[in-house]
């Protein structure tokens, strides 16, 4: 969130339309839209403004007064938003009514002190409209007609909510606030992201709650609960840091859903949008194909990698665990030297390394390397192994980072061997460590 800005979470039972709402007030797809209850389930946050008003906006999942273990957790959630809203819109479905669920909804935020707005979704029409006042009986105001979908009325409804929020004053942009809600001066510098990936139910989500300090992700033992990419910035002794917890990702041939195929989009998006990735396995599975497919992409991706054997306390015996980090220097051996951590994100145990870690490998990603530096190893390289059928580098510069990426200018095409030999040089000569290193080539004549 940002600091100083007044938050509006929007609330209601499920598929009432409250992502969609969400989506309309933020002015992108941001949030996963489907026709049927239960898609949502942890709260996301984005920022939103409407006639230079800037506020937060809070999506969350359908709250219910009873229900089973995902269900109850998933309220709890909302709870959680909703404590600590400035402004909470209770959305209903115009099309069909009141329902039981609604007035458990409305029972609940009338025992609270929070302002409330009522918002009759789904009002495509005039009837629609006219039918909402029966809304009226749920105690909490007059309903605010919108159809989110098609944005009808969705300007008065921006009106009325800009309306109840307290006036507050232009704010830098790059001031940010930690999980306490204290500002953090990063110093005109965006804070590096994380990103966590992995597959199905290998305790990401419960690694991210164990990071941020709070349960600000849901985590069941049912694969696939995790939706959306959820980030939250966390101040550390090393200065701020964004953790992403992302959905489980699987094959493609496996994906029969279409909020799961949508989830591993934003997934994938959130590991190209991160400085850094954690890759999460499951210690007591091993490392299984689709791990090595995960490690693949986000090694394509540019983006550095740390490994993490989640649920490392379950192994029993020293000849397992052999076994296990065994897998990981056979399978992932294409990521180079990424750090390997055992942990245990549900006890704690092993997760106080990572922040070290984490901060070491964002440095390397973010090197920049002087110019006469650079030729210098590359020199000492080719005269040590002078490249094949008289190829050569002439000159090399560092043109850009994140990641480091360097130019070689060369006579003729080098052959991969030679370039594995000159990428390992410079790894090697200036500490880059787990982070990925491109290198470019361009022709020039001698």
């Amino acid at each position: 969130m940002t600091a100083g800005l007044p938050s509006v979470a929007i609330v209601g039972r499920p598929n009432v339309g409250k992502s969609t709402l969400f989506n309309r007030i933020v002015g992108e797809q941001a949030a996963i839209v489907e026709d049927r209850p239960g898609v949502t389930r942890d709260r996301k946050t984005l920022e939103a403004e409407w006639l230079g008003v800037r506020f937060d906006v809070i999506d969350t999942g359908g709250w219910l007064p009873t229900g089973g273990e995902l269900e109850n957790k998933v309220s709890r959630q909302v709870e959680a938003a909703v404590r600590e809203a400035t402004l909470v819109l209770f959305v209903v479905d115009a099309s069909t009514g009141i329902t039981d669920e609604d007035e458990s909804v409305a029972v609940w935020l009338r025992r609270i002190d929070k302002p409330v707005l009522l918002v009759a979704n789904k009002a495509d029409n005039l009837r629609r409209e006219t039918e909402m006042w029966e809304f009226l009986r749920l105690g909490c105001g007059d309903p605010v007609p919108v159809s989110a979908l098609h944005g009808r009325r969705a300007g008065d409804l921006l009106d009325e909510v800009i309306a109840r929020l307290p006036q507050v004053e232009t704010v830098d942009d790059d001031v940010l606030t930690d999980e306490f809600g204290e500002p953090i001066d990063l110093g005109g510098a965006k804070p590096p992201r994380v990103a966590i990936v992995g597959r199905p139910n290998v305790g990401k989500s419960t690694l991210f709650n164990r990071l941020v300090g709070e349960d600000r992700s849901v985590v069941h033992d049912l694969a696939g609960t995790t939706r959306d990419a959820i980030d939250t910035l966390v101040e550390t002794e090393d200065g701020p840091v964004v953790f992403v917890d992302t959905a489980g990702m699987r094959r493609k041939s496996r994906i029969d859903d279409s909020a799961e195929y949508y989830s591993m989009v934003r997934a994938l998006r959130a590991v190209d949008e991160s400085d850094i990735a954690l890759l999460v396995i499951d210690a007591t599975e091993g490392v299984t194909g689709q791990d090595q497919r995960l490690a693949e992409r986000v090694d394509a991706s540019g983006c550095p990698v740390v490994v993490l054997l989640n649920k490392w306390d379950l192994l029993d015996d020293a000849e397992q665990r052999a076994d296990i980090t065994s897998q990981v220097a056979d399978k992932l051996a294409f990521v180079g030297d990424s750090p390997v951590l055992k942990i245990s994100a549900r006890s704690g145990k092993g997760v106080h390394k990572l922040l070290p870690v984490l901060q070491e490998a964002i440095e390397q990603y973010h090197k920049r390397v002087p110019t006469r530096d650079v030729n210098r190893v590359l020199a000492a390289a080719q005269q040590k192994q002078p490249g094949p059928h008289g190829a050569k580098v002439m000159y090399a510069l560092q043109g850009a980072n994140d990641p480091p990426t360097f130019t070689l200018f060369v006579n003729k095409e080098l052959p991969p061997a030679y370039v594995r030999y000159l990428e390992r040089s410079l790894r090697d000569a200036f500490g880059f460590g787990a982070a990925p290193i491109k290198l470019r080539f361009r022709r020039r004549a001698e």
